[in-house]
């Protein structure tokens, strides 16, 4: 009989809210995970970094999903064998019960492994531009909870005793008895002019701070509709946020952006690019991932083998866009196993991605056009050397814009176009993200091809949401995609100059007006 493997427990923390907070340990325990338990507070764009068949439990306000119930859990799934991922905001023994969790799955002979978080007790505040200590200001913290579940006097909170410490002070889960801690602190002798900030969503794009002092906080907090989770600092260093808050100086910042472009796999464990969607957070915005299109293999694997077993009497090959580099060379390496099987082919690249997928193979462009539309890319072709009669092979989605082929052929080319994949409606999204932007709305909405326009459109009817929701905007890449959106009577409000990703990024910019 094979030998059961031995299930493990490990307790990492997620972090603050701020998915790139996540530590590396954490990333590489999540990609392996077979069972995640999180939190209602745990950023859900983490879930997407397990691996597709993990079961997901989430810890909601739901009554009967009690503590006594996730310990249950824990020890049930490793007892299967498998490796459980149990993932808490911030850090799992600052304030998070994770001691308790350890205790349990040790009392019952579970093997864990604790991972430490970065805490909102520094992350909050470094995003809000309030160091927790300065040589002008304070030597010290001392951190605190505004509320206690244990009525022991052992670990009661002693205001008289905390309200004497110098330094800076941090209270988590404060802001339901603000009043009450603000009024103790006072009454055991600290200042009431003593300044005082509430950080609400501490990391993450909807982060709002509120400064007063311990005499006004409570009133100022109230009046601003400040809500958990929000995190509070008492001391000097406050008077600094001004100056130091990089977080709110951002281009997009406050901005809600929806991505509606094919979601991108989860990174690898090493460094990787950044995708659009982590460009925008980066600048400031809050980034809505509601994808519009899925792709899917090809339904024509035949046209595909044909154009492999022809490579060599090609004149061109004609990449449209990075994914098509990367499944054509995934189809390629699995019928030869030499790069010079690929024929004496001139190579055409439509975009800066797609050249620089190409350039990791080690292949030269020959062609990069400026413009990404059909008559300028077959324009550009035949500038680089006449292509009546040259055989071109385009190789890109199998639903696309007809414009290129015909633009070719108007050339004298000989053209076979060859689907490499399908674009697919997509109906997914992550947890309660469509629910939000359905209640909400959106500063803009981001399209990056006439298929996501068209998908998008679909499922949400875009003209009927421009009514409901008339301050939200459109982003274009490019000419096609605004015709799509267009030929829906719908005018975008900016396209971008260079037809690519950052072109787009860099458009949304210039409309916030900022660098």
């Amino acid at each position: 009989m094979p030998v059961k493997s031995k299930g493990k427990v490990f307790l990492v923390g997620a972090g603050p809210g701020d998915p790139g907070l996540l530590t590396v340990r954490g990333l590489q325990l999540l990609q392996r995970a077979e069972v995640v338990v999180y939190d209602r507070l745990v950023n859900p764009s983490l879930l997407r970094l397990a691996p597709p068949g993990a079961e997901l439990v989430r810890r909601g306000n739901r009554r009967e999903f009690t503590q006594e119930r996730i310990l249950e859990l824990l020890v049930a799934r490793a007892r299967e064998g498998k490796t459980v991922v149990r993932l808490k905001g911030g850090d799992p023994y600052v304030f998070g019960r994770g001691a308790e969790e350890a205790e349990a799955l040790a009392l019952a002979k579970i093997d864990f492994e604790v991972v430490p978080g970065v805490s909102s007790v520094t992350a909050a505040l470094n995003y809000a531009g309030i160091p927790l200590t300065h040589r002008d200001y304070s030597s010290s913290f001392t951190v605190f909870t505004g509320h206690s579940d244990s009525a022991g006097a052992k670990v009661a909170l002693r205001y008289a005793q905390i309200a004497k410490i110098p330094g800076t002070k941090v209270v988590l889960m404060g802001t339901g008895n603000l009043e009450d801690w603000t009024r103790a602190l006072v009454a055991s002798g600290m200042p009431p002019e003593t300044p005082v900030a509430v950080i609400q969503s501490g990391t993450l794009p909807g982060q709002r701070t509120v400064s007063g002092t311990l005499a006004t906080i409570a009133k100022l907090a109230m009046e601003r509709g400040i809500r958990p989770p929000a995190i509070s600092i008492v001391g000097e260093v406050v008077a600094l946020s001004e100056k130091l808050n990089w977080f709110g100086r951002r281009p997009l910042c406050g901005k809600r952006i929806v991505v509606t472009r094919a979601q991108e796999a989860a990174p690898p464990a090493s460094i990787s690019a950044p995708s659009f969607s982590d460009k925008l957070s980066e600048l400031g915005a809050d980034v809505l991932e509601i994808p519009a299109i899925k792709i899917a293999g090809p339904s024509r694997r035949q046209d595909i083998v044909d154009a492999l077993l022809s490579l060599n009497s090609y004149d061109w090959l004609v990449f449209t866009s990075a994914r098509g580099v990367t499944v054509f060379f995934d189809l390629f390496f699995k019928h030869f196993h030499d790069l010079r099987d690929l024929g004496g082919a001139k190579i055409a690249a439509v975009g800066p991605a797609t050249a620089a997928c190409l350039q990791t193979f080690h292949l030269q462009v020959d062609v990069m056009p400026g413009e990404f539309v059909g008559r300028k890319i077959a324009g550009a072709m035949a500038a680089h050397q006449s292509i009546e009669n040259s055989k071109v092979c385009l190789l890109r989605a199998e639903v696309a814009n007809p414009e290129l082929p015909r633009a070719l052929e108007e050339f004298g080319a000989i053209v076979d176009d060859v689907g490499l994949y399908q674009t697919l409606a997509e109906t997914r999204a992550a947890d309660g993200v469509v629910d939000h932007f359905l209640a909400h709305g959106a500063d803009w909405l981001t399209f990056t091809s006439a298929s996501t326009v068209e998908f998008f459109h679909r499922r949400f009817d875009l003209p009927k949401l421009r009514q409901k929701f008339p301050r939200m905007k459109i982003a274009t890449i490019g000419p096609e995609t605004s015709k799509s959106a267009r030929a829906l009577k719908i005018e975008p409000d900016v396209e971008a100059l260079e037809h690519t990703t950052d072109g787009l990024l860099a458009a949304l910019v210039a409309a916030s007006g900022k660098r």
